[in-house]
């Protein structure tokens, strides 16, 4: 595993002039890993960003997962979600990283108020579902700190505080009750308002 990851980041270290396979003009300890910390933040932010293709597939599973959850069809949610690929590579699958990434980015915007279409006090109406959730303390975090448009940014900490798992099932719960808000204060179905995951 640490060597597919360090084969991921070699062109990136390769730009800052870290060749790993030159042993002999290696870099002090402390410049390989500042030069490493910025690559994997470097490839993180590809993952968590995604465009095109890959975009589409991510926000097609999360407006499938916030009506399946609007709906109360916590099954059928988890099945769309469980969709979600940790890679892939033939760009066919969502990628959890991709829905991660999409989620916490659209939140942010829409409940720091930075997204002119979204609702005023936003933040202030969105409360998560009743009942017991699977990544229900990943989205609890993720709308304390999409409200301070800190969510993206906090990527890093989230994950490793709540998993992958935890973190693609809040953001969807988190994205739903913002959606469900934006329903209620604009008196849309939420079905109609799901265009704006994208």
């Amino acid at each position: 595993m640490a060597d597919e990851m360090l084969r991921e980041i070699a062109p990136l270290l390769a730009e800052e002039g870290i060749d790993l396979d030159d042993a002999d003009g290696a870099p002090d300890l402390e410049t390989l890993q500042a030069a490493m910390t910025r690559a994997i933040e470097r490839q993180n932010m590809t993952l968590f960003t995604p465009v095109g293709h890959a975009r589409e597939l991510a926000a097609a599973t999360l407006q499938a997962a916030i009506a399946a959850i609007s709906d109360g069809d916590t099954a059928h949610a988890a099945a769309i979600l469980e969709q979600a690929q940790p890679e892939s590579p033939d760009n066919t699958a969502p990628t959890v990283a991709a829905c991660i990434g999409l989620a916490l980015g659209l939140l942010d915007d829409w409940l720091s108020g930075n997204d002119p279409h979204a609702p005023t006090a936003l933040a202030q109406q969105t409360r998560l579902p009743a009942g017991h959730w699977l990544g229900e303390r990943a989205a609890t975090d993720i709308l304390a700190l999409a409200r301070k448009r800190r969510a993206f940014r906090s990527l890093d900490t989230l994950m490793t505080r709540q998993g992958g798992q935890h973190m693609l099932y809040g953001s969807a719960l988190a994205l739903t009750a913002t959606i469900r808000a934006w329903s209620l204060q604009s008196d849309t179905p939420v079905n109609g308002l799901t265009h704006h995951v994208h």
